[in-house]
C-alpha cells in the first residue's frame, strides 16, 4: 500500500501556474501570427490546421488553469495531458522563427 502524501496547493500554485501561463502566452502569440500572416512555406490548408490546433489547445489551458483554481491549486495536471501542448508549442517556435528569419532576409 503507498502513503502518497497530497500535494501541496502552495507548491503547485509556485510551480504549475507559471508553466500554465507560459502556455497560454506562446499559444496566444502563435495563433496572433498564424491568423494575421500569409505563412508561404506553409501550404494554407495546413496553416489554417496548425492554427485550428493552437487554437483547441488555448480552449484546453484555459479550462486547466479554470479548474486548477476552482479546486484551490489541490491538484496538478497530467503530463499526458500536457505533452501534446508542449510538443505544439515547440512546433509553433520553430514555425515563427522561420517566419522571421524569411522577414528578415
Amino acid at each position: 500500500m503507498s502513503n502518497t502524501a497530497s500535494p501541496d496547493p502552495e507548491m503547485l500554485k509556485k510551480l504549475l501556474e507559471p508553466l500554465l501561463e507560459d502556455f497560454i502566452y506562446w499559444f496566444d502569440r502563435a495563433q496572433k501570427l498564424l491568423s494575421n500572416e500569409r505563412l508561404n512555406f506553409l501550404d494554407e490548408a495546413d496553416q489554417q490546421k496548425l492554427l485550428e490546433r493552437v487554437e483547441n489547445a488555448l480552449k484546453e489551458v484555459h479550462v486547466a488553469i479554470a479548474l486548477f483554481r476552482v479546486t484551490g491549486h489541490q491538484v496538478g495536471i497530467d503530463m499526458l495531458t500536457m505533452k501534446p501542448w508542449h510538443e505544439l508549442l515547440i512546433e509553433c517556435q520553430a514555425v515563427g522563427m522561420r517566419y522571421y528569419r524569411n522577414q528578415a532576409i
